[in-house]
């Protein structure tokens, strides 16, 4: 796998755009109302703050998803299609509630788009494990939040694209409260064994996951060169 199809790094826009109607079309169908609320949903992922939870990083999770879904068991496919669309829709990075906001967004679109309750319930709950990226043993789950974590596989270069985004999202958090705050995330990532859930996932990006992370890791020690990030 090249490193473009794992960076989330933003290249064709409109290819994202195309990629992503044909993957919703084929989950929620092609009518007005579904049309309006792709659309909708497009346009959240283009507001100004975001630097690498934009459209382009939805496309990548949709693939990633489809991917893993042609090697691991799946058991509503479209569901976590639809899952991975929605769950970043709400992104404030001053919040504490995105997960669970683009839920409650996801179950109310699809209920306006009449999916089943139970369907739409079932897209809330893979939205939301992608919160702590944890997921029981529920296969859909396990492909959502491995497609979600893969960006931590990429190439080098790519990874620093990656963080680099990420940084700039959290603009408002000054140099040392961000080295703190990320040297936790990144031994909590480290410390899961194995970081993917899926057999696919370990197998394609689990080792340089581990290098990416500690590598950063490395850098946030050294003030002189944590900031970067």
């Amino acid at each position: 796998m090249t490193s473009e199809h794992v960076s989330g790094r933003p290249n064709d826009h409109r290819g994202d755009d195309i990629e992503l109607w044909a993957a919703w079309s084929m989950a929620v169908g092609t009518s007005s109302e579904a049309r309006a609320a792709f659309d909708e949903l497009l346009g959240g992922h283009r507001e100004p703050h975001r630097r690498y939870h934009t459209v382009h990083h939805v496309a990548w999770v949709v693939r990633h998803v489809n991917e893993l879904a042609a090697r691991e068991p799946v058991g509503d496919l479209d569901a976590v299609i639809v899952a991975a669309v929605f769950h970043d829709a709400v992104y404030d990075p001053t919040a504490t509630d995105n997960e669970d906001q683009s839920a409650a967004l996801a179950e109310r679109v699809l209920g306006e788009l009449s999916w089943a309750e139970a369907r739409r319930h079932a897209v809330g709950r893979l939205v939301r494990a992608t919160e702590r990226h944890e997921p029981g043993d529920d296969p859909d789950e396990r492909v959502l939040v491995d497609a979600d974590l893969a960006v931590l596989g990429a190439d080098p270069g790519a990874y620093r694209d990656y963080v680099t985004g990420v940084r700039s999202e959290y603009a408002h958090v000054d140099d040392d409260g961000w080295r703190r705050g990320r040297t936790a995330v990144l031994r909590g990532l480290l410390d899961r064994r194995p970081l993917y859930v899926t057999a696919t996932g370990r197998d394609r990006w689990e080792a340089r996951a581990r290098a990416n992370l500690t590598a950063e890791l490395a850098t946030l020690a050294d003030p002189a060169h944590g900031a970067r990030f």
